[in-house]
C-alpha cells in the first residue's frame, strides 16, 4: 500500500499480519360505544325541542371514540431502543449487519430506507450473506483483536481497485486497493478490495478509505470497511459478495445520510 488511501486487507499470511495489526481490514379497542336501547324518548321540557337519537355532545364523543389511532412509524426489525436511539434523525438509509452470535464470524445484511419519516423504515435490499471479524463482535475494538466493532457509523466514502461502478458516494479508484495472500481458512484474498465502503469507525470523514488518520489513536484499530467477500472471516470488516457490493455502491446516497448498524443479533436488540 502507498500513501493515497488503500490499506492492506484481511491478510493472514505471516508477512501480512504485522502490517494489518493497526489497521483492521484496510491497513451499529377501538370500541364503538353501543347506544343502549331506549324504550321511549323522554318528554321534552317546556321550551326545549325533543332530543333526537343522539345529542350533539353524544355525537362528538361517538366520532372521537371510533377514530383509529395514528399508526406509529415502522421500525427496523431486530433493533432495540438503545440501538435505534443511535441512528441519527436525519439518516434515511441504514445498512443493517446482524451477526449470528457474539463470537460468530457469519452475518446477514439488509438495507432499509425511510423516504417518509412519518411512515418509517422499509426494507429495500437483502437479505445478503456476509462475514465479519474472525472472533465475532466487541463494544471496544482494539487493533488486532479480530472482532468487528458494534455500533452505528456513518458511511461517507468509497473506493476500490476497479473503476467506479456508478457509486453515489465519492469514489477513489486506486491501485493500492490491491491485496494478495490468504485468509484465515486458506482462501485467496485477491479482489477483496476491488470495491469498498469505509465505515466511519476511528477515521476522518470525507477522505479516501485509504487515509490512515486515526482520531482515537492507533491502538483502537481502523481501516474497517464493507468490502468484497473472499469466502472467509475478516480482520474486523464486513464483507459481502461482489455483485452485492456493486449494488450497494449504486444505492448508498449521500443525500440520504446512510449509516451502518452492526453487531450480533442479541446486542442489536438492546
Amino acid at each position: 500500500m502507498s500513501v493515497p488511501r488503500r490499506p492492506p486487507a484481511l491478510l493472514t499470511a505471516p508477512l501480512l499480519a504485522l502490517a494489518l495489526l493497526l489497521t483492521g481490514c484496510g491497513f451499529s379497542i377501538t370500541s364503538t360505544p353501543t347506544t343502549p336501547a331506549t324504550s321511549a324518548a323522554p318528554a321534552a321540557a317546556p321550551g326545549q325541542g325533543a332530543a333526537g337519537p343522539e345529542s350533539g355532545a353524544a355525537s362528538v364523543l361517538r366520532e372521537s371514540a371510533s377514530e383509529e389511532p395514528a399508526p406509529s412509524p415502522a421500525e427496523i426489525p431486530g433493533l432495540g431502543p438503545l440501538t435505534r436511539a443511535q441512528i441519527p434523525d436525519d439518516a434515511r438509509q441504514a445498512f443493517v449487519v446482524t451477526g449470528e452470535g457474539e463470537d460468530s464470524n457469519r452475518s446477514s445484511t439488509m438495507l432499509y430506507t425511510r423516504e417518509d419519516p412519518a411512515e418509517g423504515w422499509e426494507s429495500s435490499a437483502g437479505p445478503w450473506v456476509a462475514h465479519n471479524g474472525m472472533k465475532g463482535w466487541t463494544d471496544h475494538h482494539v487493533a488486532g483483536d479480530l472482532r468487528s466493532p458494534r455500533g452505528v457509523y456513518s458511511l461517507t466514502d468509497a473506493g476500490g481497485r476497479l473503476p467506479d461502478p456508478g457509486a453515489l458516494l465519492p469514489y477513489d479508484e486506486h491501485p493500492r486497493f490491491a491485496v494478495d495472500g490468504e485468509g484465515f481458512f486458506g482462501e485467496p484474498l485477491e479482489g477483496s478490495f476491488d470495491y469498498v465502503v469505509a465505515i466511519n469507525y476511528n477515521r476522518t470523514e470525507g477522505v479516501s478509505p485509504l487515509d490512515r488518520t486515526r482520531p482515537l489513536g492507533l491502538e483502537r484499530g481502523g481501516g474497517i470497511w464493507i468490502h468484497v467477500d473472499h469466502g472467509g472471516p475478516t480482520q474486523g470488516c464486513v464483507s459481502i459478495p461482489e455483485e452485492r457490493m456493486e449494488q450497494l455502491l449504486r444505492t448508498l446516497d449521500p443525500e440520504l445520510k446512510p449509516v451502518i448498524v452492526m453487531g450480533d443479533a442479541q446486542s442489536l436488540r438492546r
